[in-house]
């Protein structure tokens, strides 16, 4: 590892210095960061964030199981497992209608994700 000689230290800027930019805020608590990563891990799966892209763009905001196999091309057992790791990460809900289950994203649910970077959306 190469040593900052002394003159280029004080080129850096100090901290507080405009040229920073704003403060990011504080670090991210325990819990919180518990909960990031259990969210970050459900999106960690093509096909999960695929399950979520096309729920998101439905007219109607909800998509039944049943509608989800073909443009994923699983099998119904293999998406259902795929939508329950969405929902215990808090980024679907499901309600169950007769045999079916329906999906939607949870409001705001990925908003928070992209907050937790203070992405532009």
């Amino acid at each position: 590892m190469t040593a900052i000689s002394p003159a280029r230290a004080s080129e850096r800027p100090a901290p507080g210095d405009p040229d920073l930019g704003a403060p990011l805020g504080p670090p991210l608590q325990e819990e919180d960061a518990v909960r990031l990563a259990q969210v970050l891990k459900a999106v960690a799966d093509p096909t999960r964030l695929r399950l979520l892209s096309i729920i998101r763009r439905q007219p109607d905001g909800e998509a039944c199981v049943c509608d989800l196999t073909g443009p994923v091309r699983l099998s119904q057992p293999t998406v259902s497992h795929h939508l329950k790791i969405l929902v215990e990460a808090g980024l679907l809900t499901r309600e169950k209608r007769g045999v079916w289950a329906y999906y939607s994203v949870v409001p705001g649910s990925l908003e928070e994700l992209a907050d937790a970077f203070q992405l532009d959306r």
